[in-house]
Order: structure tokens, then sequence, then C-alpha cells
């Protein structure tokens, strides 16, 4: 069973860093891109960064110079430091990989979410 598990959500302060982590296990064959996207109550999820197994990466332009996505492809995992915290960065975050499974062609996985509230 293909799994992504999260880690290192909660609270952080307007200006304030968190990280947060994820980690892929279970019967992936292949990862390629992995990434974060975020959800905020009452908005669509949207895209914050990825990157794909090569190191490239891409930022939705309200993170970029603020976060920073890395990858380590032995680890099968994926991490996200957010620096310069605000308040429109409070959501739910989710990890993303596009990854192969036995039998089956890549597909989108997708972690449980972990919740970020940026306050004071």
């Amino acid at each position: 069973q293909a799994q992504l598990a999260e880690s290192g959500g909660g609270l952080g302060q307007p200006g304030g860093s968190l990280r947060l982590s994820c980690a892929a296990s279970g019967s992936f064959l292949s990862i390629a891109a992995m990434g974060w996207y975020r959800q905020a109550p009452g908005k669509q999820r949207e895209l914050v960064a990825t990157i794909s197994n090569g190191g490239i990466t891409n930022y939705a332009d309200s993170v970029k110079g603020r976060f920073t996505i890395s990858r380590d492809n032995a680890k099968n995992a994926v991490y996200l430091q957010m620096n310069s915290l605000n308040p429109e960065d409070t959501a739910v975050y989710y990890c993303n990989a596009r990854g192969r499974i036995p039998w089956s062609d890549y597909r989108d996985f997708w972690g449980q979410g972990t919740q970020v509230t940026v306050s004071s």
C-alpha cells in the first residue's frame, strides 16, 4: 500500500518559520514529481510548490522568495521550508507525489493533510 505521511504543521507566528516534511512509503516503484498543495477554508486547493526527481522546482507566485521546497530521493521525502509566514498562509497543506505502483501507470497520491495556522 502506497502512502504519504506529512508532519511539521502547527501554529506559526507572522514573520516566523515552519518546516513541513512528507515521506512516501509502501509499494511505490518510482516517484516522479513531488509537491505541496494547500487549501484554505472556503477556497479551492492550490499549488504551493513542486519539485521534479531531477530537482527542478516550481512555486506559486504568492510564496516565491519565502518558501523553499527540497527533496531527498533516497528517502522518498519532500520538505517545505516556510519563512516570512503571513496569515494568508493559513491552510491545510497536502503532500503530493506522482508515482507508480505495481500494475499501475503513474498517478497522483495524496497525504492526509497537515494544518498550518499563522497567527499572533
